[in-house]
């Protein structure tokens, strides 16, 4: 087994409720499909067939995969970790120093983010520049593309 992996108490709802829906309502959905296209007749060339095994071998892999997650989920505990510092949990209001543009992101697990929604992983190079800094510090960021510069204006926590 792997070691566990942080996440918040939302984020562990959240895959809980889509393995619930994957064991119960695809698993049903998906065996009334193999069962409707057994009834077409010959299974070697028989396209709803297939189809439909395909989505049931995706549906388990998924299944798996979400069973494994949960297992080595070992959930935030917000209690300990520093308010005034750059966490996982904590959402930071930052002024890039050369467009004066303020931006905002969530320092969340690797498994929650979504840099459209402004979450960030932890492991990603932003969040990995700014943790442990306060409000007030300022932090020159590799990434890629170059080097970012920000000033972090507010940290705070859901």
């Amino acid at each position: 087994m792997e070691d566990k992996v942080l996440i918040s108490r939302e984020g562990y709802e959240k895959l809980r409720k889509e393995l619930k829906h994957l064991k119960t309502v695809k698993r049903r959905e998906i065996a009334e499909d193999i069962a409707r296209a057994r009834a077409f007749g010959d299974l070697k060339e028989n396209a709803e067939y297939d189809a439909a095994k395909n989505s049931q071998a995706f549906n388990e892999k998924r299944i798996s995969e979400l069973e494994d997650r949960l297992t080595r989920a070992e959930i935030l505990d917000d209690t300990k970790i520093p308010k005034d510092r750059v966490f996982i949990g904590a959402t930071v209001k930052l002024k890039d120093a050369r467009t004066n543009e303020e931006i905002t992101y969530s320092i969340v697990p690797h498994d929650e983010a979504n840099f459209d929604e402004g979450k960030l992983s932890v492991n990603s190079p932003i969040a990995k520049g700014l943790l442990g800094l306060k409000a007030g510090d300022s932090a020159e960021i590799r990434i890629p593309a170059g080097t970012l510069k920000y000033k972090i204006l507010k940290i705070s926590r859901s």
